[in-house]
């Protein structure tokens, strides 16, 4: 059994929507090897500080969201990407807390796999990158040395992220805008959803 998180205990007193179910899947996690931390601004469960899953009360319903459930057996069916660009997370949502008893069993036994997947020091791959550069953030980074060596210096995710956001426009202008906007959080070494 882990031990109780301060941190996440704030978070479960705020919770108002989806609590109970979040507090039933944080039972069924605690009661595997793993340590509950507060990353994120959501509860976070590590195995040897790898990321192995977290909880989240979204509009619809809540989630389990495994950090490398791409890699898992995924037997049951359950999980699913949480998005179309998604590469590695994937998830399983709830609406109820009969439902997530229902899937114990079978979510301490993903869990267990995840927590293998760490022991094993397994990795996703992510150099099939099939992204493209929109133009103007590459003559962007070609005027501007430093905002190419920051762009660089980005974790892959970041990097991803910004160039999904400032490929979704149709005007070149726009793009543009998009990349000056951004490009002091790039200098900082920010993501484009870090605060």
């Amino acid at each position: 059994m882990s031990e109780v998180n301060p941190k996440v205990e704030a978070f479960f007193t705020k919770a108002k929507k989806w609590r109970e179910e979040l507090e039933a899947l944080r039972a069924i996690l605690l009661d595997c090897p793993v340590t509950e931390e507060f990353k994120w601004r959501s509860p976070c469960y590590t195995f040897q500080q790898g990321n192995v899953a977290t909880i989240w009360g979204l509009k619809e319903g809540c989630v389990l969201s495994f950090f490398k459930g791409v890699l898992l057996k995924d037997t049951e069916g359950l999980l699913v990407a949480p998005g179309e660009n998604s590469r590695s997370v994937r998830i399983i949502r709830f609406t109820s807390v009969p439902e997530i008893a229902e899937k114990e069993a079978v979510l301490k036994a993903y869990i267990q796999e995840a927590i293998e997947v760490e022991k094993a020091g397994l990795k996703v791959d992510f150099r099939k990158d099939d992204l493209v550069f929109p133009e103007e953030l590459t003559v962007r980074l070609d005027e501007d040395p430093d905002l190419k060596r920051a762009f660089e210096a980005l974790t892959p995710g970041r990097r991803r992220g910004y160039i999904l956001y400032f490929s979704q426009p149709k005007q070149s202008k726009t793009r543009a805008s998009r990349i000056e906007k951004c490009a002091p959080r790039i200098l900082d070494g920010k993501g484009l959803h870090d605060r």
